[in-house]
């Protein structure tokens, strides 16, 4: 009825029987026991940059950190004729200084619409989630189902709950939550206990079952890149072809153009326009991407976004009016200064971008719409591995030798799809 995806393998944290509450239950099948996988919680660190506006300045103190918790759990099926009417879920946190300042009912409480992030937190949980993109569409709304109700909100024993009590939906089997918890600044992981009730009912009457012991977790927590601390990140550089050929009003119009589709190239990766700060530069722009994101699915949907709508923008103009780029992706350790992102990555993505290789590349394909150079570090740790294209096959080797500027780097390109009638 529901595609969602159980859970496996190493997300389960433990798979549990459920008994009677009490030990004796409500009137019921005798000896019927269901059971219960608890999955492994996703915890991902929350800048204060990304916080809702009333808890920044509560972030500003410095006395706790924040981190997003997406919670999963898989109820087992039942024999024949019965069926589950009501499921709780709840947590209770280890440290007493912790809470949940944000408890999400459902997919748009959170952020994601049709799939996608609309929301910085939504953009950092999609980029942490990474392989276990599963747990996130848990939480996109599904016909038939009540909504869940949570309580708890601001302690540190929270959860939701989803009831049927009249029999007018089929409540899933599959279930996932998300919080926003507040932790003392120096924890350095989230722990606690897991626990779930449910309700069943079906011939021989209604039963309460129970894990007959709470669930202990524990999962580290990464520390967050704040607005002044250096991290790694992926850069971008994007230059439009031919711009100081076009005329005034021409060039007013790229311009607009190109931070349309840089900024739909990047939403279609999962990244929300208030993580990146683009720094403009006429005919080009560069973007340093949020920390955390997994390059292996970010970057493959960034790039053919980018392609269909570039090409999408030229498909049917003159190609002296079309706009096609060089684009230059680097990664590397960089932190915001006064003047900009300081760091070798942040130069080094330009001098890919300036290259000989890449601008002799969109020379020589004059249908692309564009080309791309990468360093041999991200193609080594992310297009030998990709399934999703451009992959290894679509790049050739290049050498990007500045002597006057004592730059030398092995690189590799990828030109881009064509314009088509």
């Amino acid at each position: 009825m529901w595609d969602d995806e159980e859970l496996t393998g190493a997300e389960i944290l433990g798979h549990h029987t459920l008994g009677p509450a009490g030990g004796k239950g409500l009137p019921g099948p005798a000896g019927w026991r269901g059971g219960v996988r608890c999955g492994h919680p996703l915890i991902y660190p929350v800048p204060a940059e990304d916080l809702p506006v009333t808890l920044r300045g509560r972030a500003a103190l410095g006395h706790h950190r924040y981190a997003g918790a997406l919670f999963a759990f898989d109820l087992d099926a039942l024999e024949p004729g019965r069926r589950y009417t009501a499921a709780r879920f709840d947590v209770t946190l280890a440290d007493g200084g912790s809470r949940a300042v944000r408890l999400d009912l459902d997919g748009d409480e959170f952020g994601l619409v049709t799939g996608s992030p609309a929301s910085g937190v939504a953009a950092l949980a999609t980029a942490a989630a990474g392989e276990r993109g599963g747990l996130l569409r848990r939480l996109l709304g599904r016909r038939g189902v009540p909504r869940a109700w949570a309580n708890g909100v601001q302690t540190g024993s929270f959860g939701w709950s989803w009831e049927d009590p009249r029999g007018r939906f089929v409540l899933p089997r599959t279930y996932g939550m998300h919080a926003l918890l507040e932790i003392p600044a120096g924890a350095p992981e989230v722990a606690g206990l897991l626990s779930v009730q449910v309700e069943t009912t079906g011939p021989g009457g209604r039963e309460t079952a129970v894990l007959s012991d709470a669930v202990p977790f524990t999962e580290p927590l990464t520390p967050a890149a704040g607005p002044d601390g250096a991290s790694v990140r992926l850069c971008m550089a994007a230059d439009v072809v031919g711009y100081s050929r076009r005329g005034n009003a021409e060039t007013e119009l790229l311009q607009h153009d190109l931070v349309e589709v840089l900024g739909r190239a990047r939403q279609a990766a999962g990244i929300a326009e208030r993580q990146v700060d683009p720094q403009p530069q006429g005919d080009g722009q560069f973007t340093v991407l949020p920390y955390g994101i997994d390059e292996s699915r970010v970057i493959p949907a960034l790039l053919r976004e980018l392609g269909e709508r570039l090409a999408e923008r030229d498909r049917g103009r003159p190609a002296d009016e079309t706009m096609r780029l060089r684009v230059a992706l680097h990664r590397g350790l960089v932190k915001q200064g006064e003047n900009g992102w300081v760091g070798t990555s942040a130069i080094a993505v330009h001098r890919l971008l300036d290259s000989a290789p890449l601008r002799e590349a969109i020379k020589t394909n004059p249908s692309a719409v564009y080309a791309l150079g990468v360093p041999d570090v991200l193609y080594r740790d992310v297009i030998v591995h990709a399934v999703q294209p451009p992959v290894a096959a679509d790049f050739r080797a290049m050498t990007v030798e500045l002597p006057e500027k004592g730059f030398l780097e092995r690189g590799w390109i990828h030109v881009g799809p064509e314009v088509t009638a």
